[in-house]
């Protein structure tokens, strides 16, 4: 009997099916089909955008502090633009952004911004206003002096991403803290990646990637709730619709028994009631978190590739690189960890295939320098202006690496008043 019943059931929900299949099938391929659309017309917008590459050459002087770098990642900003609903849907608009790169192979290290086009006059000013002798120059693409396929018989690379090990709300260890009053107890975060950089030798070429784009202000609601979280701040709590049916239907059914009964959203968050309560730590942990939230926001991929001869392949240097990236991790807040999808290394089973493959993805993401467009992407870190002028900005006069690629003399502008010889003279 009961397998009688079980089959009548079957076939009562393959009628329903029958019937209706021309009905729910547009419904379960609309994703899918959304999907591959914005990723189309996406591509035909990214594929329009102009790009320079600018080379930034830096003097051998520079006194300014990773502040004056904090400053011109808030002038990138402007490239924040709140797109319209026929903007992202037929015209395939998203959001610019911009590339900052450092690369050390055996003819030096090099500084380098690659910016859309449009912007390039605004991303300089910003540059110059901060750093008046330094020398922004257009460059070629260092990339296109290596074959567009990698790894082959001749080059073999190892890459990777790297991820915030925590919630993007917590900052990781930024300039400030490498800071002293005393000019010889200085320390300038950026030293320890171009000493990394600087140890590469003949064919080996280390390369630093940092993608921004900017993003609004929904991820700071997210920081503001891990504040009320960590200090046990009341905080109303926003229901779903589906929440509110829940409690109309269930006071429905106790109506005739007891009057309805309406939450008032307030919810307890965390043990604490004040932050006299909290230790110092949590306190810090706290302010931290604050500071970070009160800064302008930039979706980032912080990417590493290191290249060399396939016949002399060594990750030597592929260590002190990550030592670098780790000096910015604190236990209590936050750091960077491994993006495991994208390093380069691949576990059984076609292990050799899994990790060409990768090894083909990583090199080919730093070449095109692309942040994903799909339908929805995957969570990108978030660093704030503060945190991305403490990976990337121009060595002090305190950053003695020895391959660093020092601008010799500063290019001198003509007096004002120079008279101009024309044609008929």
């Amino acid at each position: 009997m009961a397998i009688e019943a079980f089959n009548g059931i079957l076939q009562i929900i393959f009628r329903i099916l029958a019937a209706s299949w021309w009905f729910v099938l547009p419904f379960i391929l609309l994703p899918v089909f959304l999907d591959f659309w914005l990723m189309a017309i996406r591509f035909k917008y990214i594929s329009k955008i102009k790009w320079n590459l600018l080379e930034i050459k830096i003097p051998r002087e520079i006194l300014k502090t990773p502040k004056a770098m904090e400053l011109v990642f808030a002038a990138t900003y402007s490239l924040y633009d709140s797109k319209k609903f026929v903007d992202i849907w037929w015209k395939g608009e998203m959001q610019l952004w911009m590339s900052f790169e450092m690369t050390g192979h055996a003819g030096g290290i090099r500084f380098y911004a690659r910016v859309p086009a449009a912007f390039r006059n605004m991303i300089e000013s910003a540059i110059y206003s901060q750093y008046p002798d330094i020398e922004i120059v257009e460059a070629e693409d260092y990339v296109d002096a290596l074959p567009s396929v990698l790894p082959n018989k001749v080059y073999d690379l190892w890459g990777n991403n790297f991820i915030l090990a925590k919630p993007n709300a917590y900052p990781i260890q930024t300039y400030p803290f490498f800071e002293d009053i005393t000019k010889e107890k200085r320390l300038d975060p950026v030293a320890v990646i171009t000493e990394a950089l600087s140890k590469t030798k003949d064919d080996e070429m280390s390369w630093i990637q940092l993608l921004i784009r900017p993003v609004g202000d929904s991820w700071k609601k997210e920081g503001e709730a891990l504040v009320s979280k960590l200090i046990g701040r009341k905080t109303k709590k926003e229901r779903t619709i589906l929440e509110d049916l829940g409690v109309f239907f269930g006071n429905l059914i106790k109506a005739p028994f007891t009057s309805p009964v309406w939450p008032d959203g307030e919810q307890k968050e965390g043990p604490a009631t004040n932050l006299g309560s909290l230790t110092p730590g949590e306190r810090d942990v706290v302010a931290a978190v604050e500071n970070k939230i009160s800064k302008l926001g930039f979706e980032s991929i912080l990417r590493f590739v290191y290249i060399d001869k396939a016949d002399a392949f060594t990750k030597s240097n592929v260590s002190s690189v990550f030592g670098a990236i780790r000096q910015f991790t604190t236990q209590h807040l936050n750091g960077f960890k491994f993006d495991s999808p994208t390093t380069t290394k691949a576990d059984p089973p076609f292990k050799a295939r899994k990790t060409y493959i990768r090894k083909r993805r990583i090199f080919d993401s730093y070449r095109w320098r692309l942040f994903p467009f799909f339908l929805k992407p995957k969570t990108l870190p978030i660093l704030n202006t503060e945190e991305l002028a403490t990976i990337y900005h121009f060595p002090t006069t305190f950053v003695e690496a020895p391959t660093l690629k020092h601008l010799d003399s500063k290019r001198g502008e003509p007096p004002a008043e120079l008279p101009i010889a024309t044609d008929n003279e």
